[in-house]
């Protein structure tokens, strides 16, 4: 299932509780007898499988990809230069596209959670036994490369791939993509 199919309504922050979703979905599965060997997350999901890593004690393999370290930052670029004086007026800001439409709401307080979250504390936490990797872009636009480096730099098991000339969504690189990733999971 996509993210986008699931139910539920997106919250800008919240990244806890989707890192407790997941560990429900996890716990659900192991439940079930299935074996789960790895969690994978693409842009807020990275930051959301950083987080159950650094919690979480139960899966032995991490993929972050595009993740944010720095959560403070971007939040201008989506928001606005007056976000912040306008979440303080309405207790809110609309996220929109280009065209004016609204994409989301973002509420103080799912603000106050984002800008909240220490994504280097989350990274120190996670136990060296847990194989993480992270695969980033060079050509991201959405979030720079350099927060990659800094997962690399934080996490004990780490292997970083940086695909060469991708942007946020691999949209012209999905087969090294999804190599990189078959081959990270796949070897022992």
């Amino acid at each position: 299932m996509l993210f986008r199919e699931s139910e539920g309504e997106f919250q800008y922050g919240n990244y806890r509780k989707e890192a407790d979703d997941l560990h429900s979905v996890v716990s659900y599965l192991n439940q079930e007898k299935y074996d789960v060997k790895a969690i994978v997350g693409h842009s807020k999901g990275g930051d959301v499988v950083v987080l159950y890593a650094s919690i979480y004690d139960d899966v032995n393999m991490v993929v972050n990809l595009s993740g944010r370290f720095h959560l403070k930052t971007g939040v201008e670029e989506r928001l606005g230069k007056e976000f912040m004086d306008i979440i303080e007026k309405e207790g809110y800001i609309d996220a929109k596209n280009k065209s004016g439409k609204v994409l989301y709401r973002v509420t103080k307080e799912s603000l106050m959670e984002r800008l909240n979250t220490d994504m280097r504390a989350a990274s120190l936490s996670i136990s060296k036994e847990c194989r993480f990797f992270t695969v980033h872009g060079s050509a991201d636009d959405i979030i720079p490369v350099e927060d990659a480096y800094e997962f690399a730099k934080h996490i004990a098991n780490h292997k970083l791939h940086v695909i060469e000339g991708a942007d946020h969504c691999y949209t012209a690189h999905r087969k090294e993509l999804s190599d990189a990733v078959v081959d990270f999971i796949t070897s022992n």
